[in-house]
């Protein structure tokens, strides 16, 4: 049996991250044991993604990130672009490859944390801590015995809700014959691709260079579509849209993720929690996650250091959890024109300000000039109506 402090069970944004605090400590504190629990290759292992997040000012892992952005545009359903410069923030772009190699690196060099190919199947609690039971690459029996487990995995159901939609998207990374791409502009929303009568769909560009980008067509709704019903959306997108001619599609990219106003608990058990998506961190209006993990495990490496409890922080405060569950009971009831909604938002909201209230860190007195500026009939009906709908189970797509 190997035993540590903490376990760390999966190696995607979560368990990546706090790996990566662990094993580099600040000077002057207290050192953890840490092993982190990555599934052997395989079907339990999630396929490259790619993660982007707002950040002010450098951040620790601009080594790995594929690209960053000072500029957004957003395109109404008009065909106006609506452009800003987000400074001091800058959007960035990580590859979950770059991210990977980049954390093995620095666990190369610690001597506190370490990792470790398993499949986990159980984690019990026991007294003082919890026992994970898994099976290494060749069907070997593994187990750890850790003070604190901190668990990502994805859940294996989303708990009940009041509104859950999902966000579900596919994109092609295009490589074109001619210089089409603006490396410094960002396409975060184009909202000139056919709406659908609940909810939204918008492009999305992510340019690495005049000939290279990521190329996404992302939908909001209660059910995801076809492989073919993608391709076909980016097809029109690409050809009637952007306008792209010939080009070359060198990877493709898939995702589902929930948006929802679900309550998740933070912890499984007295020593167990959960982190990352798992446990809340996705923001229910919006989708992002990263900042949020970002804040999760910040907060528990310092509890760790301090030898305090290391219960996760809730991802997002009460009010904006509240304001996002509005909002997604408008879109979902069909009572708010989604494209319509963020159009007005980015047109009378400067970029910065806006992206600071979609990740929670805008002011009380904001948040109402804020929320000045959207559909009041619509939203106050979809208020109240929150009071009396039921949370009901959703199974995860």
């Amino acid at each position: 049996m190997r035993e540590a402090e903490v376990a760390i069970v999966g190696a995607g944004a979560a368990g990546l991250s706090l790996a990566h605090r662990l094993a580099r400590p600040a000077p002057g504190t207290r050192r953890v044991t840490a092993v982190l629990l990555d599934a052997p290759p395989g079907p339990l292992r999630p396929p490259e993604r790619t993660w982007c997040f707002w950040e002010d000012g450098p951040g620790p892992y601009d080594s790995a990130l594929t690209a960053s952005w000072r500029r957004l545009r957003v395109h109404t359903p008009a065909g106006r672009p609506l452009e800003d410069d987000i400074s001091p923030l800058s959007y960035k772009m990580l590859r979950s490859t770059d991210f990977e190699r980049l954390v093995a690196r620095e666990l190369a060099d610690s001597s506190d944390v370490r990792r470790l190919e398993a499949a986990v199947e159980t984690v019990d609690a026991v007294a003082d801590g919890a026992v994970i039971r898994a099976r290494d690459g060749e069907g070997r029996p593994v187990t750890v015995r850790a003070r604190w487990v901190f668990d990502s995995r994805p859940l294996g159901s989303l708990p009940a809700a009041r509104t859950t939609l999902l966000q579900h998207f596919h994109g092609w990374f295009v490589r074109t014959d001619r210089p089409v791409f603006d490396p410094g502009t960002v396409e975060f929303m184009d909202f000139r691709v056919p709406q659908p009568p609940r909810g939204l769909a918008f492009g999305y560009v992510l340019p690495t260079g005049p000939h290279e980008a990521l190329v996404e067509y992302t939908r909001f709704s209660r059910a995801v579509l076809s492989r073919s019903a993608y391709e076909s959306a980016l097809r029109r997108y690409t050809t009637d849209v952007l306008r792209l001619g010939r080009f070359e599609v060198v990877a493709t990219e898939t995702g589902v993720i929930p948006m929802t106003d679900a309550r998740f608990a933070r912890r499984s058990a007295p020593s167990v929690f959960r982190v990352g998506a798992a446990g809340g961190a996705t923001r229910p209006a919006t989708g992002y996650t990263f900042s949020a993990v970002q804040r999760q495990t910040r907060a528990i490496a310092r509890a760790l250091s301090a030898g305090r409890t290391p219960e996760p922080p809730p991802a997002h405060s009460a009010r904006s959890r509240a304001m996002d569950a509005v909002l997604l009971r408008a879109l979902d009831s069909g009572r708010l024109d989604g494209a319509a909604f963020f159009t007005r938002l980015f047109s009378q909201v400067p970029t910065a300000r806006l992206l600071r209230f979609l990740d929670g860190r805008t002011r009380l007195d904001e948040d109402l000039a804020l929320g000045l500026r959207t559909p009041v009939l619509p939203m106050l009906h979809s208020a109240a109506e929150l009071l009396w709908l039921p949370r009901t189970p959703f199974p995860r797509p």
